[in-house]
């Protein structure tokens, strides 16, 4: 499974894609605006077990955000479960040589449609560090709408802020 957009390409992780995942997943201006389970610093360890939780599965949640010929990001559609079952999320990152060419809103743009074509959802969301305008923004650009901010629901490398909730409805 690939799909080629203009800036990108996205497909599944696979063994191979070690070296370029930690280089551009080990850095403190990524990892800053992740979740804790994305750990820093981050490994040749790390990389070889998330592919190995990753690769092959279908149909497949995760992705690698490609530019010439490397794994430089990642993009999710990870679909809930139980009373959530009808929902989504959607994450991702990028390696910061590749920031403000568009190569997120591009990926995102082509997740969401994949996910609304692939799974039985009919709601995406997204979660926001509120010190993540760039971030927020391309959810935006997609035509993710900002449902609300929890304030002070946060911490991360011992800074309390925001949580900004994005969300986009089956069209």
């Amino acid at each position: 499974m690939e799909i080629k957009l203009s800036r990108c390409t996205l497909r599944p992780w696979h063994k191979g894609d070690e070296v370029s995942l930690a280089r551009y997943a080990n850095n403190r201006n990524v990892s800053r605006n992740l979740r804790d389970r994305f750990p820093f610093p981050y490994t040749a360890a790390d990389a070889e077990e998330w592919i190995g939780l990753t690769a092959g599965k279908t149909p497949t949640q995760h992705f690698a955000i490609v530019v010439d010929g490397s794994g430089v990001g990642g993009i999710a559609a990870e679909p809930g479960e139980g009373e959530r079952r009808r929902s989504a999320e959607v994450g991702y990152w990028l390696g910061e040589p590749f920031w403000g060419r568009g190569i997120a809103t591009e990926a995102l743009r082509a997740v969401t449609d994949y996910a609304f074509a692939t799974f039985d959802v009919i709601r995406l969301e997204a979660g926001v560090f509120g010190w993540n305008p760039a971030s927020a923004r391309v959810l935006e650009k997609v035509g993710y709408t900002l449902e609300g901010r929890m304030r002070q629901a946060v911490v991360k490398d011992g800074r309390v802020g925001d949580r900004l909730l994005y969300a986009l409805l089956r069209p």
